[in-house]
């Protein structure tokens, strides 16, 4: 009997094994390297490893004795070009200057012959600033919070301590704020057309009902750079849009929808409208459709059985519907890039720009880190808000 439950088991596990290997390759892979991108810091160690280790009996008071001295110089004479210049790179960007001064440092370091001392603050009076010893110091650790406090523009100071970053070193938080300012409208505006629209569908039965929603389907199978690409033609300046309205004589000149905000509140909200409209139809088809005229032979008006009946029973399809649009909107990037102006671009944008355009993997794993645990959350609400609705369909 045991041999037969064992063998039902393996035939189990085989049987999501490719599951499991699929969910494995691309999803967990990528989500891990995504986080020990954002966190992980091998850049100065890797490149500068006797410094790495002789700096870490430092108190971070002027300047390292010898020992670290001779071990910098170590590092610069052995390390090639290639590896050094990632760890240039984050040191320059924590202390400007860092890209000169060690290009000059490593020169001296490989002429000077090894066993022989080379006297640092002689080569560059830099190196008699405590400043640029701290930022050695600190990035030398295999793990790093700095990735994370820069996406939040934050960082540390001399103590330690987790303090606001410069303003003009970074406008992370800004882009933040303004990409839940973005899906938070795209979020309205998909709620007051999409529940009257999942409303009327519902009341209506037969080809009506069905030719309604293939209206609402019929976006979704289609490409969204095609729809995207759509909405570059029709909202610029001669566009089908501006010339319809200045052939009817309502406006003089083309109006401004293009390369702007509300180019990407048009665009996005035509895309995003289908989540908004099947998750609220999906609830306010199963309500009976006799509680309105029992509420109006009760003496309700139309208005007031709506308020008091019709909303309230359909506020669980609108909260999962608003959650939804407002998830995929936060992580959009095509429409905003396409659409959108310099100062429309959302967070996905950004992430796009540390990865493609500066190779910085770091804060485009933090940034991405930080967008995957908002989505996360949302979609945890999404779930429990959801839970219980049964989908109908044509």
């Amino acid at each position: 009997m045991s041999g037969l439950f064992a063998n039902a088991r393996l035939r189990a596990g085989l049987l999501i094994l490719p599951l499991a290997l699929f969910l494995g390759v691309f999803f967990i892979w990528p989500l891990w390297t995504m986080v020990a991108v954002a966190v992980h810091n091998d850049a100065i160690g890797g490149a500068l490893p006797e410094t790495a280790a002789a700096i870490g009996v430092w108190d971070g008071e002027g300047i390292p004795d010898a020992a670290v001295q001779d071990a910098l110089v170590a590092d610069l004479r052995d390390t090639p070009r290639s590896v050094l210049g990632g760890a240039v790179r984050m040191l320059n960007s924590q202390v400007s200057g860092f890209r000169t001064l060690m290009s000059r440092t490593a020169n001296a370091a490989q002429d000077t012959a090894a066993g022989e001392r080379l006297d640092l603050v002689a080569v560059d009076e830099r190196w008699a600033e405590p400043r640029y010893w701290q930022a050695i110091a600190v990035s030398v650790a295999p793990y790093t919070d700095r990735n994370l406090l820069a996406a939040l523009d934050l960082e540390r100071d001399a103590d330690g301590e987790i303090v606001a970053a410069p303003a003009a070193t970074s406008a992370n938080r800004l882009i933040i704020w303004r990409t839940f300012a973005i899906a938070g409208t795209i979020t309205a505006l998909c709620a007051l057309i999409g529940l009257p629209y999942a409303m009327l569908a519902a009341s209506l039965s037969g080809w009506k009902r069905n030719l309604m929603l293939l209206a609402v389907l019929l976006p979704l199978w289609t490409s969204l750079l095609v729809r995207t690409a759509a909405w570059f033609i029709l909202l610029q300046n001669e566009g089908l849009i501006n010339g319809a309205l200045i052939g009817l004589g309502l406006i003089d000149g083309p109006l401004p929808l293009i390369f702007n905000r509300l180019g990407v509140v048009i665009a996005m909200t035509h895309v995003l409208l289908p989540f908004m409209v099947l998750p609220i139809y999906s609830v306010v088809a199963a309500i009976p459709k006799n509680l309105m005229p029992a509420a109006a032979s009760m003496g309700a008006t139309p208005f007031a059985a709506f308020r008091r009946i019709l909303l309230p029973l359909s506020l669980p399809g609108l909260l999962a519907g608003s959650l939804l649009v407002f998830m995929v909107a936060i992580g959009y990037y095509i429409t905003p890039a396409l659409i959108g102006g310099p100062n429309d671009q959302m967070i996905s944008s950004i992430i796009a720009f540390y990865a493609l355009q500066t190779a910085n993997w770091g804060m485009a794993g933090a940034l991405g880190l930080i967008l995957l645990a908002i989505t996360t959350v949302l979609y945890l609400v999404y779930g429990r808000l959801s839970r219980g609705t049964t989908p109908t369909g044509l």
